[in-house]
């Protein structure tokens, strides 16, 4: 792959989430040395196709933004919130604006929407393989074997 080639992956569907909603991904990324380490992203819909993205991880421990109730914000939705801690941090921006680790922001993911998919933009996933339907290799005939007896 040349340096001008981007790694773009289907993540889910527009739909899937909706807007003012997030969802959590569990998605494995190939390291330098081509092995894999888990790699959880949250992906927010702020608007009709308006879509943000960070890494799930609290920079205060590293502890998932859903730990403990799998919630992602405050109770008035206009903040997203570490379940552990309750840092609370600037939805477009990561920014935390409260919390034991203010200053500080969320790292950020670049997604882009592709016709109907939000894809994850410039970072290498490990592809789930697609194992074959263990019948494929026959044909439509029937086989029938008549004993003499």
């Amino acid at each position: 792959m040349s340096a001008d080639e981007i790694e773009v992956y289907a993540i889910c569907e527009t739909s899937f989430i909706d807007p003012g909603e997030a969802r959590a991904f569990d998605l494995s990324r190939i390291t330098e040395d081509g092995g894999a380490r888990p790699f959880r992203i949250v992906i927010v819909r702020t608007g009709a196709r308006d879509f943000v993205g960070y890494v799930n991880a609290c920079p205060h421990q590293g502890t998932w933004l859903n730990i403990g109730g799998g919630e992602f914000f405050n109770k008035d939705g206009t903040r997203l919130r570490c379940g552990r801690h309750g840092a609370l941090f600037d939805i477009e921006s990561g920014s935390c604006v409260d919390g034991p680790c203010e200053g500080k922001t969320l790292e950020p993911i670049a997604l882009a929407v592709v016709g109907r998919d939000v894809c994850l933009c410039g970072v290498a996933l490990v592809e789930e393989e697609e194992r074959p339907f263990p019948y494929d290799d026959f044909d439509d005939t029937m086989e029938i074997m008549i004993s003499p007896d």
